[in-house]
């Protein structure tokens, strides 16, 4: 907590209690109190509605739920909260005073501290932080570590008792459910129950913690969080692919990721120095907002609407805090003004991205992200295309003069050459017939000489009807190589 809140909060509990000494109400015992338990809700709910966040319904300008408004000027002297000077404090005189007329809050207000709300306030400011010690208990072979000691407190003090210790092979379901969220196999309880060694239970949970399975049954409860979907949401709900972010973040837990570092590299992974493929892909944290594929929207709006996501579901895993309320207003209870919201609304809308997203798959900007398997294959076949590439360009002399060689014995009218067929053909239509060449005067297919023997002349109209030889497609030139498919296809040319 801010010092400042400290200093307020005692300021209050010391004014309270000069207040109960003049009113007849009992005090009660206010037991243990913790500040987000106890206290926190009745400032907020009797204090911070004049005097909070909400600008709109702040009185006088006056606040509490910041240091300079607590501790500032008032005019005349005046300061709401003077620390370690009670008689100073104008708070002091206003929770005391004993003339409804001037005692906050106001009576009109229908808010009050009920006597317990003011002893918890006063008991709670004059407790400083410690380390609690591990209470008594009367069961002391029951308790093997100091937790244990807490909870068996807590029972005694219910009038309850422990129940019975499971036996090895429930232990064993409860841990593995827990860790992995599946059940022990047969064979891993037999493991279990045939190891009597001292040290087999913690042996069985290094196991669970070791498996892929922890990462998996820790990440589902971040997932949620971070809205993971593998589709688009809205109306159409076309699919998209974002099981890379998923696999990295069940990495990040198998690989027990510092929480600092799983933090930074899924909020701005992309703008660390010498970014890792793998630190750009934690960033996808910030892409799994829904994207609207539909007609007739308008794509400014729900640009704005993924930002706005951004910043909600940010505040909401981050910060525990419901951001999003300071869109339209300062937040009423939490201390962020609606400047604030749009100030971090300026630093999540830095992404190049459309309104409307696309329908199925994944809307830009993207970026190719193969696993390390396929970057290997990858690696594999750039190997082997610069090998070609290479030799294509050793023989690119040989075969210039090969081609000029030919083309000169064709100019002179040598002999046919006489190609063979290549090996593993199915079939081959030679093309020969109709040695006289040329086009039909009615627009019949003709034959014309060829880099292979002959090759047909078509005028768009006739068909080669290949029976149950070849597979020929629309757009297959004659030449194709194709298996037999039993259907009786045609190429047209």
């Amino acid at each position: 907590m801010r010092p400042h809140r400290w200093l307020f909060v005692c300021a209050l509990g010391l004014a309270s209690s000069a207040w109960l000494a003049s009113r007849a109400a009992p005090a009660q015992d206010p037991g243990v109190v913790e500040f987000n338990r106890d206290i926190r809700p009745i400032l907020s709910d009797n204090c911070f509605p004049c005097h909070g966040p909400d600008k709109s319904k702040r009185v006088i300008g006056l606040r509490f739920d910041t240091e300079e408004g607590t501790f500032g000027d008032l005019g005349g002297g005046r300061r709401a909260v003077v620390p370690g000077d009670l008689a100073a404090s104008e708070m002091f005189r206003r929770i005391s005073a004993s003339d409804e007329a001037v005692r906050m809050p106001p009576v009109r207000s229908g808010r009050a501290l009920t006597p317990l709300h003011i002893e918890q306030i006063k008991h709670w400011s004059f407790i400083p932080p410690e380390r609690p010690e591990p209470p008594p208990t009367r069961m002391a072979g029951w308790v093997r570590n100091p937790i244990d000691r807490f909870v068996l407190a807590r029972l005694e003090r219910e009038g309850l008792t422990p129940s019975p210790e499971a036996d090895r092979a429930t232990l064993l379901r409860r841990v593995t459910l827990d860790l992995t969220g599946l059940p022990p196999t047969p064979e891993e309880v037999d493991v279990f129950l045939a190891d009597s060694s001292a040290d087999a239970y913690e042996r069985a949970v290094d196991r669970l913690l070791a498996s892929p399975r922890y990462g998996e049954r820790m990440a589902v409860r971040w997932l949620d969080a971070a809205r993971y979907a593998d589709t688009n949401g809205y109306q159409s709900d076309g699919e998209r692919f974002m099981w890379r972010w998923r696999d990295w973040v069940i990495d990040a837990f198998n690989r027990n990721m510092p929480f600092d570092q799983f933090t930074v590299e899924q909020i701005a992974g992309d703008m660390l120095a010498g970014a890792t493929l793998e630190q750009k892909i934690a960033t996808g944290f910030n892409r799994n907002h829904r994207g609207n594929a539909e007609g007739g929207i308008i794509p400014e709006e729900y640009a704005v609407e993924y930002v706005v996501d951004r910043v909600d579901t940010t505040s909401t895993v981050w910060l525990g805090l419901t951001l999003g309320c300071a869109r339209c207003h300062d937040h009423k209870y939490d201390p962020f003004a609606q400047k604030e919201f749009y100030q971090l609304f300026a630093f999540f809308n830095n992404v190049p991205e459309r309104g409307k997203a696309i329908k199925y798959g994944n809307s830009p900007p993207l970026i190719q992200a193969p696993t390390a398997k396929h970057q290997a294959e990858l690696a594999e076949l750039e190997r082997r295309i610069a090998t070609a590439e290479a030799e294509f360009r050793r023989l690119g002399p040989e075969l210039a003069a090969a081609q000029e060689e030919w083309e000169r014995s064709i100019k002179r009218g040598g002999p046919p050459v006489q190609w063979s067929p290549a090996k593993g053909l199915v079939v081959h239509y030679a093309l020969d017939g109709d040695a006289g060449g040329g086009r039909f005067a009615d627009g019949a297919a003709g034959f014309a000489a060829g880099r292979i023997g002959q090759a047909a002349s078509f005028d768009g109209k006739r068909f080669i009807e290949a029976g149950n030889a070849a597979d020929f497609g629309f757009r297959s030139p004659p030449g194709s190589t194709r298996r037999g498919s039993g259907a009786a296809p045609s190429c047209r040319a």
